[in-house]
């Protein structure tokens, strides 16, 4: 038998993951892709507390449902944004990216 242990110990390791990506990696697409494991995660811990607390009622799913929305509409302005520097300077790498500071 799953329990709620064995959810969370998942989710923990997949958002350490995710923030290891986000700290140590340079290239733009890693670290959104770090950051949708460490949203995976949440919605995960989301799922299993809505189903271990009460099974009855939905309210994981429909906050999961609107972590993924949100998430969709994160990537969808990170590509644009990726896109953009790609054309502008010709990386991804965000070490390269000094001229955008002030």
């Amino acid at each position: 038998m799953i329990s709620l242990v064995h959810y969370l110990t998942v989710a923990a390791i997949l958002f350490i993951i995710g923030v290891y990506g986000v700290l140590t990696k340079r290239n733009i697409v890693t670290i959104l892709m770090s950051i949708e494991l460490m949203l995976n995660a949440v919605n995960i811990n989301l799922v299993a507390f809505s189903r271990f607390i009460q099974p009855e009622v939905l309210t994981g799913q429909v906050f999961s449902i609107f972590t993924i929305t949100v998430a969709a509409s994160e990537v969808a302005v990170g590509l644009a944004l990726l896109f953009r520097v790609y054309h502008d300077y010709d990386t991804v790498h965000i070490d390269k990216l000094n001229r955008m500071r002030w």
